[in-house]
C-alpha cells in the first residue's frame, strides 16, 4: 500500500503547527515547528500571500488527514461514511477518525505516534474484548474493550512507552484503568475530544462542491 515516506516534519512546518507525528521530538525544544515557523522549501521563508477561500478549505483537510495519517482515498472514504450518518457531516467524520483503533493506542499512551500505534497493531499486540485485532483501521464503539496482549506486557519497549507517557491524560469517551492496561469504549468521541483544532465545516465546504 502506497504511504509517505518523506521527513514528517515538513507536514508540520507546511500546516504551521504540530501534528504530533514524531512521537517524543515533538514534545521537545527539537521539534521542527518550533525551530523553524515557516513551510518548507527553498523561497518559503518571508513568503506571503493572501490564502483563498479553496485554500483555506484544502489546508484544514490536508491537516487533518495528515494528523491521523491518511491517504486520500481513505480520507474520503471516511467522509462519504459520515454523509451517512444522521447528525452533522463534520462532526461525524471527526468521530470516525478518533474511532480508529491505530488513534485509540495513541491516544491511550501505549505508542509515541500514530505511526508507531499502526505498526504496533499491524503486529497484533492488542485485544478487543478479549480477540486480536490487527487492522488499525478498525472502528471501536462504546461498550468495547482495548487490552494489550499478555504475551506483550512484557517487551521492553511497550514498558518503556508506557512508561514515558504516563503523563498523558486519556480522552474522556475512554475509561483508562492504568493498573490493568485495559481501556472501555463509554462513549462515542466529539470535537472537544480532539487536541488539535481543526475547523470541520471548511473541510465539508471542500468535498461539497
Amino acid at each position: 500500500m502506497a504511504r509517505y515516506t518523506d521527513a514528517v516534519c515538513r507536514l508540520c512546518r507546511r500546516e504551521g503547527q504540530k501534528l504530533f507525528l514524531k512521537g517524543d521530538r515533538c514534545y521537545t525544544e527539537k521539534c521542527a515547528v518550533d525551530r523553524r515557523t515557516y513551510p518548507p522549501g527553498q523561497h518559503a521563508q518571508g513568503r506571503r500571500s493572501k490564502v483563498s477561500e479553496y485554500g483555506q478549505q484544502l489546508r484544514e483537510k490536508q491537516k487533518a488527514k495528515r494528523y491521523y495519517g491518511l491517504l486520500e482515498s481513505q480520507f474520503k472514504g471516511y467522509f462519504n461514511m459520515a454523509v451517512k450518518k444522521p447528525g452533522q457531516t463534520g462532526e461525524n467524520l471527526l468521530s470516525l477518525l478518533e474511532s480508529r483503533l491505530d488513534n485509540v493506542v495513541y491516544r491511550l499512551g501505549f505508542a509515541m505516534s500514530r505511526p508507531e500505534a499502526r505498526q504496533l497493531v499491524t503486529h497484533g499486540h492488542f485485544l478487543i474484548n478479549g480477540r486480536k485485532v490487527n487492522i488499525p483501521s478498525f472502528l471501536v464503539k462504546p461498550g468495547q474493550v482495548i487490552s494489550i496482549k499478555e504475551s506483550s506486557r512484557n517487551l521492553a519497549k511497550v514498558k518503556s512507552v508506557i512508561e514515558a507517557n504516563s503523563f498523558r491524560q486519556p480522552p474522556k469517551w475512554l475509561d483508562y484503568d492504568r493498573n490493568n492496561l485495559i481501556a472501555k469504549v463509554i462513549a462515542q468521541p466529539s470535537k472537544e475530544d480532539i487536541d488539535l483544532p481543526i475547523e470541520e465545516h471548511l473541510i465539508v465546504e471542500l468535498y461539497s462542491k
